[in-house]
C-alpha cells in the first residue's frame, strides 16, 4: 500500500487544484481523442523487413479487411476538433487583449513541440546512419512516421487562426454554420469519385482539407456559443450514422478510416465525406453524453489521468511514433520479431502487437519526460538556437517528404 501513496497524493493534489468551473467532460473527451491517436497508429501500423535489413511501412488492414471497424472507433479526430472549437471559444471569450495576441499564444503552443521533434530527429539522422549503421530506407520510413501526425498540427493551426470568423458564423447561423462545409466536401467527392472522375485533376481533392477538418471545429464553436441543443445533437448522431451507412453500402467508400498501403482511395488524406459523417456521429454522441461524462470525472481517480494526458497533449501527438520506432529500429538488427518487425499478415502478429502495446506506452512515457520541455515557453532559448532549430526542422521535413 505504501507504493501507492505517491499516486494517491498526486490524485489529491490534482483534485484540489482543479477550479470548480472546469469543464471536466470536455477535457475527458479531449483526452480520449488524444489516446486514440497513438493507439490507432500502434495497432494498425506495422513494418516489413527487406533483404538489406531496412524496415518499411505495412498495415494489417491490407490482409485483415475485417479490422476496418476498429478504425471507426480509433479515428477520433472529429472529437478532437469538436472540443478544440469549444475550448477556443471559451478562451477567446475570456481573453482581454487583442485577437492577434490571442492567436499568437495559441499558435506558439502548437508550434514549439513540432519544431522540437523535427529538430531532434534531424540531429539524430546522421548519428543513426553513420554512427550506428541504420539503413537509409529505415530512416526514411521512420521520418515518414514521425512527420505523419504533424500534418494534423498544421491543419489545426490554420483552423485555430480562423476562430474569430467561426465565432461570428456561429453567432449568426448557429449549428447551421457547419452545413456549407459538409456541402463543399460532398461536391468535391462527387467530382473526384462520380461520373466525371476521369476528367477531374487529382489536385482537386486537396480542396477538402480545410472544410473537411473545419466542419467539426465549427460545430465545437457553435457548441461553445450555446447554439447546439439536444435536438441538434440527435440530428448529428442519427444523420451522421445514416450518411455513414449510405456512403459505405451504396456509394462504395473504403471501409477503413485510415490509409491502407496499396489501396487507390483513402478517406483521411484528404478527408472524404465519410470522415465528416463519422465526425457528425461522434459529435452528436459527445454532446449528448457530456453531462454523464462530467459526472464520471467527478471521481478524483478518473479525473487525474485526464489532467495528466491533457497536460502532455502535444508530446503525445508529436512523439508517439518515436516511441514505437525506439523499439522497432533496434529490433530490425535481430531480424523478424513477431508483432514488431515482420509482415502483419497473421493472427499471431495481431496478438504479438497487442503484447507490445504496453512497451510502446512505457517508451512514450520515458521519451515524454524529456520531450515535454518543448511544450513550455522557450524562455532560455535565444534567437540563434531558435534559428538553428528551425533550420534542422526544415531539413528533416525535406528528407521525410522525399525531396532530398
Amino acid at each position: 500500500m505504501k507504493t501507492l501513496a505517491p499516486a494517491k497524493a498526486l490524485v489529491r493534489k490534482i483534485e484540489a487544484g482543479t477550479p470548480a468551473h472546469r469543464d471536466r467532460a470536455v477535457d475527458g473527451l479531449r483526452a480520449l481523442a488524444l489516446l486514440a491517436v497513438p493507439t490507432g497508429h500502434w495497432l494498425l501500423g506495422g513494418f516489413t523487413l527487406s533483404a538489406d535489413g531496412a524496415i518499411h511501412n505495412a498495415s494489417p488492414l491490407a490482409t485483415f479487411g475485417a479490422l476496418a471497424p476498429a478504425s471507426w472507433v480509433l479515428q477520433m479526430l472529429g472529437i478532437f476538433f469538436l472540443v478544440g472549437g469549444y475550448a477556443s471559444v471559451l478562451s477567446f471569450r475570456r481573453w482581454t487583449g487583442t485577437t492577434r495576441a490571442w492567436l499568437g499564444g495559441r499558435l506558439a503552443r502548437l508550434g514549439r513541440p513540432v519544431l522540437g521533434v523535427t529538430a531532434v530527429w534531424a540531429a539524430l539522422l546522421p548519428l543513426l546512419h553513420h554512427g550506428l549503421g541504420v539503413p537509409v530506407d529505415t530512416l526514411r520510413t521512420a521520418s515518414t512516421l514521425v512527420i505523419q501526425p504533424l500534418w494534423f498540427v498544421g491543419v489545426y493551426t490554420v483552423v485555430t487562426a480562423l476562430t474569430p470568423l467561426c465565432v461570428r458564423a456561429a453567432r449568426r447561423f448557429g449549428v447551421w454554420a457547419a452545413a456549407p462545409l459538409l456541402g463543399s466536401v460532398a461536391v468535391v467527392d462527387f467530382l473526384r469519385y462520380g461520373p466525371y472522375a476521369d476528367a477531374v485533376p487529382s489536385w482537386l481533392s486537396l480542396l477538402n482539407i480545410l472544410p473537411g477538418w473545419l466542419f467539426a471545429y465549427q460545430l465545437g464553436v457553435a457548441w461553445g456559443e450555446g447554439r447546439v441543443r439536444r435536438r441538434h445533437a440527435w440530428a448529428l448522431l442519427l444523420g451522421g450514422a445514416a450518411l455513414f451507412a449510405a456512403l459505405l453500402l451504396v456509394f462504395g467508400y473504403p471501409a477503413s478510416m485510415v490509409g491502407v498501403p496499396g489501396e487507390a482511395r483513402t478517406n483521411s488524406h484528404p478527408p472524404s465525406l465519410l470522415v465528416l459523417a463519422l465526425a457528425a456521429l461522434q459529435s452528436g454522441a459527445a454532446i449528448l453524453l457530456r453531462d454523464r461524462i462530467g459526472r464520471w470525472l467527478r471521481r478524483p481517480a478518473l479525473w487525474a489521468p485526464v489532467v495528466v494526458i491533457n497536460l502532455s497533449a502535444m508530446t503525445i501527438l508529436c512523439w508517439h511514433q518515436t516511441a514505437m520506432l525506439a523499439a522497432a529500429v533496434p529490433a530490425s538488427f535481430l531480424g523478424e520479431v513477431p508483432g514488431l518487425v515482420g509482415a502483419p499478415d497473421s493472427v499471431g502478429w495481431i496478438l504479438a502487437r497487442l503484447a507490445w502495446m504496453p512497451v510502446f506506452a512505457g517508451l512514450l512515457v520515458l521519451v515524454g519526460r524529456y520531450a515535454r520541455g518543448f511544450e513550455s515557453p522557450w524562455a532560455r532559448t535565444g534567437p540563434a538556437r531558435r534559428a538553428l532549430a528551425g533550420l534542422l526542422a526544415t531539413g528533416f521535413a525535406v528528407f521525410a517528404l522525399g525531396l532530398a
